[in-house]
């Protein structure tokens, strides 16, 4: 199957009220698997192709896995991570380099300062400029570096779609989400992006959450697992939530992208339309409390309860999971 590019059919997910009535509406598509592959749920447009970004990076992880690049559960974590630039994430990046016999000076990353407010303010202060190795991208990129490496791969043109690590990306994408790969773009990073359908996201994810100890996939998934925090970083929402449910795996993407699976490989995936990164998480709760994730675990996360604020909307809302 070959998602088709189109204008996705979303709908709306998530009301903003105010005093009772909505003032604002975020439109979007979401899905939940069972392990099987079965739809449980969804709303919206599960079929048409997007682009996943960052939430795609368990895949291309999995996929340097497969390749045979020992990382380690930390390196690993990292190399799936849009982290947030703190010192845990530097080190580790840093790390994945060294192992490779490689420094911050072959990563193809663009220069940027930290993602995370509190780190970007202490770099600037400290007088820090722009740097490969800040950008929430470089554990990615120092995995693909140090998959080259050991394949005895060209260094230089990585980012290249026609390069052995980018050919690999791709199969390992197709095989994990089972459909084909309709375009390919340039991310942010500057490494190539692969177009898959929402459905296609949550059973690749899925995959990877449920896979046999001392699979490729179960490396990756392990890393997540034991490093939550190396995935985004120690003030972020979805290091958070992995946290507060067990054996969860979850990755947000830029867009308003999110993935989450369970251990027994039931998955998530979801898109806001508008890219409004505000909804991207009450969705979620909703649709873990979907799962059979306890309603008090997910609150925090869950949005505003009250008249006012953020309220998932919908079917989402008023669905419920057969027993």
């Amino acid at each position: 199957m070959i998602p088709e590019i189109r204008v996705p059919a979303h709908e709306p997910l998530v009301h903003l009220l105010r005093d009772g009535m909505v003032e604002g509406v975020h439109h979007g598509s979401a899905v939940v698997l069972a392990p099987d592959g079965r739809v449980l749920f969804s709303a919206g447009d599960i079929e048409a192709a997007f682009y996943p970004r960052s939430a795609a990076k368990p895949l291309q992880a999995t996929a340097m896995a497969r390749l045979g690049v020992e990382l380690g559960p930390a390196g690993f974590a990292v190399g799936a991570a849009s982290h947030s630039g703190e010192e845990i994430h530097l080190s580790e990046v840093l790390r994945t380099l060294d192992g490779a016999g490689l420094t911050v000076g072959d990563l193809r990353t663009p220069e940027d300062l930290p993602f995370d407010p509190v780190e970007r303010d202490a770099w600037v202060s400290a007088g820090r400029g722009a740097s490969r190795l800040a950008h929430n991208c470089s554990g990615k990129h120092a995995a693909m570096l140090a998959t080259c490496r050991l394949h005895g791969w060209s260094t230089e043109d990585y980012l290249d779609p026609a390069h052995p690590v980018q050919r690999a990306i791709a199969d390992c994408v197709e095989n994990l989400t089972g459909q084909r790969i309709p375009k390919v773009a340039i991310d942010g990073c500057g490494a190539p992006l692969f177009a898959v359908s929402l459905r296609g996201l949550a059973t690749a994810v899925g995959k990877i959450a449920a896979a046999a100890p001392g699979t490729p996939e179960a490396l990756v998934a392990e890393g997540i697992r034991k490093h939550p925090e190396l995935v985004a970083g120690t003030r972020r929402d979805v290091t958070a939530l992995m946290r507060a449910v067990p054996g969860l795996i979850a990755k947000d993407g830029f867009e308003a992208v999110q993935v989450a699976a369970l251990p027994d490989g039931t998955a998530i995936a979801i898109k806001i339309a508008d890219g409004g990164d505000r909804a991207r998480q009450p969705v979620l709760a909703a649709a873990l409390e979907l799962c059979g994730v306890d309603r008090d675990v997910l609150k925090p996360f869950a949005g505003t309860a009250g008249t006012d604020g953020l309220r998932v909307t919908g079917a989402l809302a008023e669905h419920h999971l057969a027993a």
